[in-house]
């Protein structure tokens, strides 16, 4: 917790940042009682650092050493250190493309949440809207999820309805998709710190 009792937030993410934009708009609008204390990137020229700068934030890209996939173990204990030093005690995957491994895990127990383009546990891992177009799905939507050891199988914490459009492809799916995330995400945040 900060020193006036906000949730602290570490934010990791691996692109364009929409989602943490997302979560600074609540913070100024005042509709989520937090702070980002760290955003933490697996890619050096990913949109979400300048995003963190811009707020203050401490922000740091640590590359891991295998190409995709699984976070190495050195490397989770870097991010485990960043975000101890910086007091979080809520941890957002906000699309971050790694999956998150035992050491990141046992640091913060069920203090880690992700969201995920697809209603779970239906289309995990990548490319989501185009599974749900090529099942033929009349509905999907979005999920936000404790994070485990699988690829998007942790205890489901709310989710959010997006309809398929006829003539829907993929791009102008996950553009309806991501726009209910942004709500979704923050909403989910915000209950986090209502309990804290």
């Amino acid at each position: 917790m900060s020193e006036h009792g906000a949730l602290r937030l570490g934010v990791l993410g691996s692109g364009h940042g929409s989602n943490f934009e997302a979560i600074c708009r609540a913070i100024d609008r005042r509709t989520l009682d937090a702070e980002i204390g760290a955003v933490l990137s697996d890619q050096s020229g990913a949109r979400i650092l300048e995003l963190g700068r811009q707020c203050s934030a401490r922000t740091e890209c640590i590359v891991p050493s295998t190409p995709r996939g699984r976070l190495d173990a050195e490397t989770e204990e870097k991010y485990v250190g960043i975000l101890r030093e910086e007091n979080v005690n809520l941890v957002v995957l906000a699309g971050f493309m790694r999956i998150v491994g035992p050491v990141l895990l046992a640091a913060y127990p069920r203090r880690i949440i992700n969201v995920h383009p697809s209603l779970l546990p239906k289309y995990r891992g990548a490319n989501a809207a185009a599974q749900a177009l090529a099942a033929g799905d009349k509905m999907t939507g979005c999920t936000v999820h404790y994070v485990d050891a699988g690829v998007d199988t942790g205890k489901i914490i709310a989710q959010r309805e997006v309809p398929v459009d006829p003539g829907d492809t993929a791009d102008t799916l996950q553009a309806r998709i991501r726009a209910a995330e942004h709500e979704l995400l923050p909403s989910v945040i915000a209950s986090f710190a209502a309990h804290e």
